[in-house]
């Protein structure tokens, strides 16, 4: 063994000089990475199923009518019945969605629609139907023209009506 003032000094393969601290060094670093590649366990994948404590998504609660408030308020209700009925008839008639309006609690006496075929006979390309309500509109409409179901909610015409031109009498 050399003495306490001699100073050891080792070389590599490659030649390089390194002290005992180095090869103390390089001799840890090496067995720090070999016990990490033999210990390394597997990380266990996510539990496919959710856990109890996991948060879950609020449903929306389904619109209700609201008669104290205006129109706009009340269009999320509106579609809900009428998306109802043309998920239940694509084809349904304008007494469908008067029905379906009763029905949800909206006043027939201030409900309007239009004719379901031409003068010609032929099936109309779309229907309107409306319901005054707390002095404005909610107006739906639906057919092979329209790319599906349309509403608003808008002011009432000069008339006192919702809709412009011929509509129907609602007399069931």
């Amino acid at each position: 063994m050399p003495a306490a003032s001699e100073r050891v000094v080792q070389r590599d393969r490659g030649g390089h000089r390194f002290g005992r601290t180095g090869a103390a060094l390089l001799l840890g670093l090496a067995l720090s990475v070999s016990l990490v590649a033999c210990t390394a366990a597997p990380v266990p994948a996510p539990d496919p199923t959710p856990s109890a404590a996991a948060p879950t998504a609020t449903p929306e609660p389904a619109p209700v009518l609201l008669p104290d408030q205006d129109a706009r308020a009340n269009l999320p209700y509106f579609d809900s019945l009428a998306t109802a009925v043309v998920a239940a008839d694509d084809a349904a008639g304008g007494r469908a969605f008067v029905d379906a309006l009763v029905a949800g609690g909206f006043d027939k006496a201030q409900m309007e629609v239009t004719f379901d075929k031409t003068n010609v006979d032929l099936a109309a390309d779309s229907i309107q139907f409306a319901v005054r309500f707390n002095g404005e509109c909610l107006i739906g409409q639906h057919g092979p023209a329209t790319g599906g179901y349309q509403s608003t909610a808008t002011s009432l015409l000069a008339s006192g009506t919702c809709l412009a031109g011929a509509t129907r009498q609602i007399d069931w």
